[in-house]
C-alpha cells in the first residue's frame, strides 16, 4: 500500500491538470478564428465514432447469425474436463475464440451472465471464459493495425483499409440487394460491417490529421502521461461509448497525429479496460446473485490488472527511468499493448479462478431458490438475443412440466382409491408449479417468436408454443382426479369390483399414452408419435364401453347413481387427457416433418395415417390390451342381467289372474311400458353395435 501512496503523491495534480485541459480544449476547438470549421470537425468525429460502432456491431451480428447459434451452443456445452486446470484452459480458449468472432467481450460476458442465471453453466465454468473474453476483445485492434501497412507495393497498398473498405461495402451491398438466401446476406453483412468499421476509422483519422502540427494538442496529450489522469480519460471515454474496441480504435486513430507515446497510451489503455466493465455491470441488473458474481469477476479481473500494471510500471519508474516512455508509437504497438494487458493478467489470474469465485461470493453472497424460482429463472430475458439457447431453456422448463404432470397423474390415480390430504397437497403444489410455468412459458415463447429465427428454431418455437397449453390442460385433468377422489371419500361412494377393474384398466391406458407422449416430446421420437393417435382412439372406445357396462350394472343393482356421476367425471378426464396427448403428438410431427409437410393442414397427416396398416395394427393391439379384458366381464354381466329379466318374466307369467284390481294394475303397467323405452332391448341393440364396431376394427 505504501508504494501506491507514493505513486499517487507523485502523480496526482488534479487541479493543475484539469485547468490545463480546459484551457487547451478551448484553444483547440473554440478558437475565434476557426470556430465553424472546428465545430463541424467535432460533428465529423462523432460521425466517425458512430460508423465505427455500427460497423463493429453489424459485423458481429452477421457472424452470430451465420453461425446459427453454434457459438452459443459451444459455450452452453462447456465441460470441466478431466482436471480443474484442463477445464479452465478450455474455458479460457473458448472465451477468447468466441469474443474474437463476435468482437465484443461485453456481449460474451452478458451471454455468460444469462447462462449462469439460467443454470446452464456453473460459476466455476464461467470465470475462465470471462478471462478469455478479455483477451478476445483485443482482436479488433489487431485488425485495425492493417492501416500501418506501407504503400511501396501495390499489394500492400491494396491491403490498407482506406483502399479495400469501399470495395468491401460495395460488394456487400450488391449481395444484400440481390441475394435471396439468408446465409449469403449474413456473409454480405460481415463484409459491409468490416468496411464501415474501417471507414469510421478513416473518418476519425481525417479529423485528427490537422492536429499533427498543433503544439497545444501535443502538450495536451503529453499531460496524459500522468497515470491517474490517463486512466480517468480512458475510463470515462469507454464508459460513455460502451465499447473498449472503439476506445482503442480512437486511440489508434490519434496515433496518426504522431503525438501518442508509450507514456500517454499505457494509462489510457488501463483506464479503457476498467471502463468497459460498466456495460457488464448494467447487463447484470435483475439477474440472480450467481449471475452478478460473473459480472463481478469481470470487474475484478480488470481492476486487479490495473492495480498490477500501475504498481509494476509506475512503481519501478520511481527508481528506474524508462527511456522508451517518450517514444512515439503507431496503431500496431497500441494493439499489442492492449493485448499484453489482458493476456498477462489472464495468465496470472487463471490459476486462481476458484479463489476469485470465492471472493465474488463474499462480496455479493448467493441465493437460495425454490423449485419454481429455479425453473423460471432459466427463462432469462438476457437469452432472448440468442434464440437457440432461449428455446432450449424453454424446452427444459417444459420437460420439468412433463415430470410434474406425470407425477400428478400417479398421485391422482392413488387418490381415487385412497384419498389423503398429504398426497393431495403434493398434487396441488405440483399443479401450482405447472400453472406458473405455463404462464411464464407463453410470455417467453411469444418474445422468442418476435426474434429473427432460423427454420429449425421457428419449428421448435411453434411446437413448444402449441404444446404448452395442452400440457397445462393435462395437468388440470389430473387435478380433476383429486376432486373426484375427495368426493368419493367424503360421500362414501363405492364402485363394484367390475367397475373398479374397468377404471383401473382405463387408468393404465391413460398412463401409457402419457408416457408415450412425453417420450416422443423429450426425444423427438417419431416411432412413439405414431403410437399416440391409435392409443388415444382406443381410450375413447374403452370409455364408451365402460359407460355401457355401467348402465348394465345399474340394472343389476351393482352400482348406484352417485357412483355413476363420479364414474363419468373420471372417464371424461381420462378421455380429455388422451385428446391433449394426441394434439401434442401432432405438434411434434409437424416439427419433425420435412419442408413439404402441409403445416396449414396438419390433420391431413393424421387422417392419412389412420388409413395405414400400421395404424390399424396398433389400434387392434391396444383394443385387445385394454378392451378385451373388460368385455369378457361385460358378457358375464349381460348374461346375468338377461337371466334376471327372464326370471322376472317367468314369475309374471305364473302369477294368478283373479281380480279386477290385478287387471287394472296390468293395464297401468302396460301403459307405463309404452311411455318408457324398453331398456333391455335398447341395451341389447347397443351392445350388438359395439361388438360389430369392434369386429370391423379388427378386420
Amino acid at each position: 500500500m505504501k508504494i501506491i501512496y507514493v505513486i499517487i503523491s507523485k502523480y496526482v495534480k488534479f487541479d493543475l491538470q484539469f485547468n490545463y485541459i480546459d484551457l487547451t480544449l478551448n484553444k483547440i476547438f473554440f478558437s475565434q478564428e476557426d470556430m465553424d470549421v472546428d465545430f463541424f470537425s467535432i460533428l465529423t468525429l462523432l460521425g466517425g465514432v458512430g460508423l465505427f460502432l455500427f460497423g463493429m456491431n453489424m459485423m458481429g451480428d452477421s457472424l452470430k447469425n451465420l453461425a446459427g447459434g453454434s457459438l452459443e451452443r459451444i459455450l452452453e456445452k462447456l465441460t470441466t474436463g478431466k482436471s480443474q486446470a484442463t477445464g479452465a484452459i478450455k474455458g479460457f480458449g473458448l472465451g477468447t475464440g468466441v469474443t474474437a468472432i463476435i468482437q465484443s467481450s461485453a456481449a460474451t460476458t452478458i451471454m455468460l451472465i444469462g447462462f449462469v442465471n439460467a443454470g446452464i453453466m456453473k460459476l466455476s465454468q464461467a470465470i475462465p471464459v470471462v478471462f478469455g473474453a478479455n483477451v478476445g476483445s483485443t482482436a479488433t485492434a489487431q485488425i485495425l493495425r492493417l492501416g500501418d501497412l506501407g504503400e511501396d507495393m501495390f499489394i500492400l497498398k491494396l491491403l490498407k483499409p482506406s483502399s479495400f473498405a469501399p470495395v468491401l461495402i460495395g460488394i456487400g451491398a450488391f449481395i444484400i440487394l440481390f441475394a435471396r438466401k439468408k446465409k449469403h446476406k449474413d456473409i454480405a453483412g460481415i463484409l459491409v460491417g468490416l468496411g464501415i468499421l474501417f471507414l469510421g476509422m478513416n473518418t476519425m483519422e481525417a479529423v485528427f490529421a490537422p492536429l499533427k502540427e498543433s503544439e497545444t494538442f501535443q502538450n495536451l496529450f503529453i499531460s496524459f502521461s500522468n497515470p491517474l489522469l490517463g486512466i480517468l480519460i480512458g475510463l470515462v471515454l469507454t464508459a460513455i461509448i460502451q465499447s473498449s474496441s472503439a476506445s482503442v480504435g480512437i486511440l489508434q486513430a490519434l496515433s496518426s497525429t504522431g503525438v501518442v507515446s508509450y507514456g500517454s497510451s499505457i494509462p489510457i489503455i488501463i483506464g479503457i479496460n476498467i471502463g468497459k466493465c460498466f456495460a457488464i455491470l448494467l447487463g447484470s441488473i435483475g439477474a440472480n446473485k450467481k449471475a452478478k458474481r460473473v459480472a463481478m469477476s469481470y470487474l475484478l479481473f480488470n481492476i486487479i490488472g490495473a492495480i498490477f500494471f500501475v504498481v509494476v510500471i509506475y512503481g519501478l519508474q520511481l527508481f528506474i527511468t524508462f527511456p522508451f516512455m517518450d517514444k512515439i508509437i503507431n496503431r500496431g504497438v497500441i494493439a499489442n499493448l492492449h493485448f499484453m494487458f489482458n493476456f498477462i493478467i489472464a495468465i496470472l489470474l487463471l490459476p486462481f479462478a476458484n479463489k476469485i469465485a470465492d471472493l465474488t461470493g463474499k462480496i455479493i453472497g448467493d441465493d437460495k431458490e425454490s423449485k419454481i424460482d429455479k425453473e423460471l429463472a432459466s427463462l432469462d430475458p438476457m437469452l432472448l438475443d440468442t434464440p437457440n439457447i432461449a428455446l432450449n431453456q424453454a424446452q427444459k422448463v417444459m420437460f420439468s412440466m412433463t415430470d410434474s404432470i406425470k407425477e400428478n397423474f400417479e398421485l391422482g390415480s392413488q387418490l381415487l382409491s385412497e384419498y389423503n390430504e398429504e398426497t393431495a397437497g403434493k398434487l396441488l403444489e405440483n399443479e401450482m408449479f405447472i400453472d406458473k410455468c405455463e404462464s411464464a412459458l407463453n410470455e417467453y415463447l411469444l418474445k422468442i417468436t418476435s426474434k429473427r429465427l432460423h427454420s429449425s428454431e421457428r419449428k421448435l418455437a411453434s411446437e413448444l408454443l402449441n404444446s404448452v397449453s395442452d400440457l397445462e390442460r393435462i395437468g388440470d385433468h389430473c387435478e380433476n382426479l383429486l376432486i373426484v377422489g375427495r368426493k368419493i371419500s367424503d360421500e362414501k361412494i363405492s364402485f363394484s369390483t367390475q367397475g373398479t377393474m374397468e377404471i383401473n384398466t382405463l387408468l393404465q391406458a391413460t398412463a401409457n399414452i402419457i408416457d408415450t407422449t412425453f417420450t416422443a416430446f423429450k426425444n423427438d421420437d417419431l416411432t412413439a408419435v405414431s403410437r399416440i393417435e391409435p392409443l388415444a382412439q382406443s381410450i375413447t372406445e374403452v370409455k364408451e364401453i365402460i359407460k355401457d357396462h355401467h348402465v348394465i350394472r345399474l340394472q343389476t343393482g351393482d352400482c348406484d347413481i352417485d357412483g355413476g356421476f363420479a364414474l363419468v367425471d373420471i372417464l371424461t378426464s381420462l378421455d380429455r387427457i388422451g385428446s391433449h396427448c394426441s394434439n401434442i403428438g401432432l405438434h411434434i410431427a409437424k416439427k419433425l416433418a420435412t419442408d413439404s409437410f402441409d403445416e396449414m393442414h396438419g390433420h391431413i397427416y393424421t387422417n392419412g395415417y389412420k388409413t395405414s396398416e400400421e395404424y390399424k395394427a396398433l389400434y387392434c393391439y391396444y383394443m385387445s390390451l385394454y378392451s378385451d379384458p373388460i368385455t369378457e366381464k361385460y358378457k358375464a354381466s349381460l348374461s346375468e342381467l338377461e337371466h334376471k329379466i327372464s326370471q322376472s318374466d317367468a314369475n309374471k307369467s305364473s302369477a294368478p289372474k283373479s281380480v279386477d284390481l290385478n287387471t287394472t294394475k296390468a293395464d297401468k303397467n302396460e301403459q307405463q311400458t309404452k311411455k318408457e323405452p324398453k331398456l333391455k332391448e335398447i341395451k341389447k341393440a347397443k351392445i350388438e353395435k359395439v361388438k360389430q364396431k369392434k369386429d370391423s376394427k379388427k378386420k
